[in-house]
């Protein structure tokens, strides 16, 4: 199968089930806004290394729902549900609780399970802190005023790991169409790409060589080593990037990989595969023609 110029291969990724949480962000303007969420999100790509994975999953205009401020709704990603209410509550209280003017409000659909989240995050007033009758959010007294926090965040399942590997003969051409691909995801509701800028240039497999990793370089994909192991790439290709995609149902990732390939091919790119991580992660198999048709 081609889209234009580009080979679709014959291959599937090995997603895999996982658990999240989004939350609403607001703040005064722009500013206060993109402060809040550079924090929130950052260090946050890949739970081989970091307590969660967390994007933007899509920008919102003001509106008077939120009082004509501007906002976001993040996602964020967890392998099991408690650590990840952990990784929310800690992330609120070190970026959101901090930035001034901004105001979160949880908005997980259909969570199957809550964590504290208000609840202990109140504790920063210190004693200060008051209950609201009306509504149950904890009011905690800051210096610009007071923040509300709802007691608890619901967490949700959903699936992670759906996986396009990009490649092609130029870096340049590569490189251009994982943006396209990155850009057409960042409005696209239920999903997000945690890497930086969408985009992933050092794809892992599951496990090492070497005792205590629980990842490394997916060496099949590495251009330098065609010759010395069982390459993946297609025939040409001297580049390859990674699009990683995490969303709050299967549908919502499958649709966003069709969004991403269908962004992404084009003139320079020659082929858009799959990474199934060897079968040792995972159980939602994804084939990428299937997606397409």
């Amino acid at each position: 199968m081609r889209l234009g110029a580009t080979l679709i291969t014959d291959e599937s990724c090995q997603a895999f089930r996982a658990h999240y949480a989004r939350l609403r962000v607001t703040a005064q303007d722009d500013h206060w806004l993109r402060a809040a969420l550079d924090a929130l999100c950052g260090y946050a790509t890949s739970v081989i290394g970091c307590d969660a994975e967390v994007g933007v999953e899509r920008t919102l205009a003001p509106d008077r729902s939120s009082g004509d401020r501007p906002g976001a709704d993040v996602l964020l990603f967890g392998l099991k549900a408690k650590p990840l209410a952990r990784a929310v509550m800690n992330r609120t209280g070190q970026c959101l609780l901090t930035c001034p003017t901004v105001e979160v409000r949880v908005a997980t659909p259909e969570p199957h399970q809550s964590f504290t989240f208000g609840d202990w995050l109140r504790c920063f007033g210190d004693g200060f802190e008051r209950q609201d009758e009306a509504t149950g959010e904890w009011v905690v007294p800051v210096m610009e005023g007071e923040v509300r926090f709802e007691p608890k965040v619901g967490v949700a399942r959903g699936l992670a790991g759906g996986v396009l590997m990009l490649q092609g003969a130029e870096q340049a051409a590569v490189l251009a169409a994982a943006r396209r691909a990155a850009e057409a995801l960042a409005e696209t509701a239920g999903v997000i790409t945690p890497f930086p800028g969408g985009v992933c240039r050092s794809g892992s497999k599951v496990g090492s060589k070497y005792r205590g990793p629980v990842a490394s370089t997916n060496e099949a994909f590495c251009p330098t080593l065609r010759e010395r192991v069982a390459t993946r790439l297609v025939e040409g290709a001297r580049c390859a990037y990674e699009i990683v995609i995490d969303g709050v149902d299967e549908p919502a990732v499958r649709g966003a990989m069709a969004v991403a390939m269908r962004a992404a091919a084009g003139d320079g790119l020659l082929a858009i595969g799959a990474s199934d991580l060897g079968g040792r992660r995972g159980g939602v198999k994804i084939a990428l023609r299937d997606v397409l048709r």
